[in-house]
């Protein structure tokens, strides 16, 4: 099916009032760490909680983690769950940092409908942020492309 421009203008507006509704588009379910709405504003920067709560992406190239070549570990902002070692971070050309595997039982997967289509979205288990997306076109020995949100992650060094 193709979309018209009337489409594409109803989809945009109304994705636009889900954004700035205030409600939370994070993964739904159990978590072992859960915020109020009012609590994770105040916890997390606007483009962070954008990222994280509302399902936005911050723009391409914009994060500090990109140049991060340290030994360390990659953790959620939310509740600081441990997601991704430095030693599976590698550099992708998209704009994002980008890992071949998580650590075990760090990360979430559920399908996600884009604008160009389905995709993983892949959120913390720990607090049901979402993080980024995971695609089949990364390097060995996994195969995947986890594709991260800066801004929903901080560095911890070794």
């Amino acid at each position: 099916m193709t979309m018209t421009r009337r489409m594409m203008l109803r989809s945009g507006l109304a994705l636009a009032a889900l954004a700035t509704s205030g409600c939370s588009r994070a993964a739904k379910g159990k978590f072992e760490y859960v915020l109020s709405d009012a609590e994770w504003r105040k916890k997390l920067s606007p483009a962070a909680y954008a990222v994280m709560r509302q399902e936005d992406t911050e723009r391409a190239g914009s994060s500090p983690l990109n140049k991060e070549k340290r030994v360390g570990t990659y953790h959620c902002k939310g509740c600081n769950l441990p997601l991704y070692p430095s030693r599976t971070k590698f550099e992708s050309g998209t704009g994002w940092p980008s890992f071949w595997a998580p650590l075990p039982n760090a990360i979430r997967t559920k399908k996600d409908q884009g604008w160009l289509g389905p995709r993983i979205e892949c959120h913390c288990r720990r607090c049901g942020s979402h993080m980024g997306h995971v695609f089949d076109d990364g390097p060995k020995p996994t195969g995947k492309r986890y594709c991260m949100n800066g801004v929903a992650m901080v560095f911890v060094p070794a």
